[in-house]
């Protein structure tokens, strides 16, 4: 009797969680259209500098200019920090989303943003002048504290992915009306900084901005890419993750502290900008699938490009008038959640 031999397919992984041949060209696209964004960023506003002069001075070959002055002092740093703040948000979406296998949920949604939000708040208006290095540690801190509080409530003998998205969005409307009260109640100047916080604001970030947060964003994005394997087994269920060897619990647990400090982190540098976190990755998973090897860096791009390109949007929309990118990020947002939510039905 003649038997078939038995063939091994050459890679572990179901068809599933075959990484999608399109990541380099979106990884390359967004690269490129990030760049371009961040040059026009740099040379566009009420003091105009060519392509030229910005590379010139860039290179180091004009630095006693105004120009130099203009890119290396106010812009750069601001363009800098929308990108590594898109970047956060994005990646923090990403690892959200899996977690829940819910591609509406993101931070803002489910109450991380608004602990740290209500934590920085509580910082800018009890605390005046106080070090701006520092408001990225209170932030996580609120995030980290509603979070816990979150998951020992959803904790019944296990953390439900369900029960998570329910208790994160009665959180977040706590942590929005004690913001709401603190705003109420505090001192007109620091109410007045809050509030252009609270909007989701890059306008004058600077290098010490900028620095604080890379960190973050290193770490954060580093582990979460290392641990992508089992973002792949949350994003296929709990039981399938099950079996490619993950630790539910432990790593769930792990994942979401990571999404703490990657959303805490970019909401104390830049404010409330919202819907980053659930656009970005939303879009990266239509181009590169489902496979966090790719889709989380094609998000962290996304994320990052669409945070540069809505603080160029709301600097020359109404110049010399400008809106706060998360006004914009809000206005571009908005519908599209509005789109999924009926899409999803």
């Amino acid at each position: 009797m003649n038997k078939t031999p038995l063939t091994v397919r050459p890679h572990f992984l179901p068809v599933s969680l075959q990484l999608d041949r399109r990541v380099p060209l979106a990884i390359a696209f967004l690269f490129l259209s990030t760049l371009a964004a961040m040059i026009i960023s740099l040379g566009v506003g009420e003091f105009f500098i060519p392509p030229l002069e910005i590379l010139q001075t860039l290179l180091g070959f004009n630095g006693d200019s105004d120009a130099s002055f203009v890119l290396l002092t106010l812009r750069l740093p601001r363009i800098l920090v929308a990108w590594l703040v898109g970047v956060g948000l994005a990646i923090a979406g990403t690892i959200i989303q899996s977690l829940t296998r819910n591609p509406l949920a993101e931070p803002g949604i489910i109450g991380i943003n608004s602990g740290a939000a209500l934590a920085a708040v509580s910082l800018i208006v009890i605390f005046p002048g106080v070090s701006v290095a520092v408001l990225p540690l209170a932030a996580f801190g609120g995030a980290l504290a509603v979070t816990v509080l979150i998951y020992l409530i959803a904790w019944q003998g296990g953390s439900s992915p369900l029960r998570l998205i329910l208790v994160g969005i009665g959180f977040n409307l706590i942590a929005a009306a004690l913001t709401n009260l603190l705003v109420t109640f505090g001192n007109i100047n620091q109410v007045s900084q809050a509030l252009v916080w609270l909007a989701g604001s890059v306008y004058g970030r600077s290098w010490e901005q900028a620095i604080a947060l890379v960190p973050w964003i290193v770490i954060g994005s580093s582990v979460a890419w290392f641990m992508s394997k089992e973002l792949n087994g949350f994003h296929l269920g709990d039981d399938l993750a099950q079996g490619l060897g993950v630790s539910i619990e432990v790593r769930r647990g792990l994942l979401i502290l990571v999404s703490t400090a990657l959303a805490g982190a970019s909401v104390a540098t830049a404010g409330a900008i919202g819907f980053v976190g659930l656009v970005a990755p939303h879009i990266a998973r239509q181009w590169v699938g489902n496979v966090h090897q790719g889709l989380l860096p094609t998000a962290a791009l996304m994320g990052g490009c669409l945070v540069v390109v809505a603080d160029l949007i709301g600097r020359v929309l109404f110049a010399p008038l400008e809106l706060p990118c998360g006004i914009i990020t809000a206005i571009l947002g908005a519908p599209y959640f509005l789109y999924l939510l009926i899409k999803q039905r």
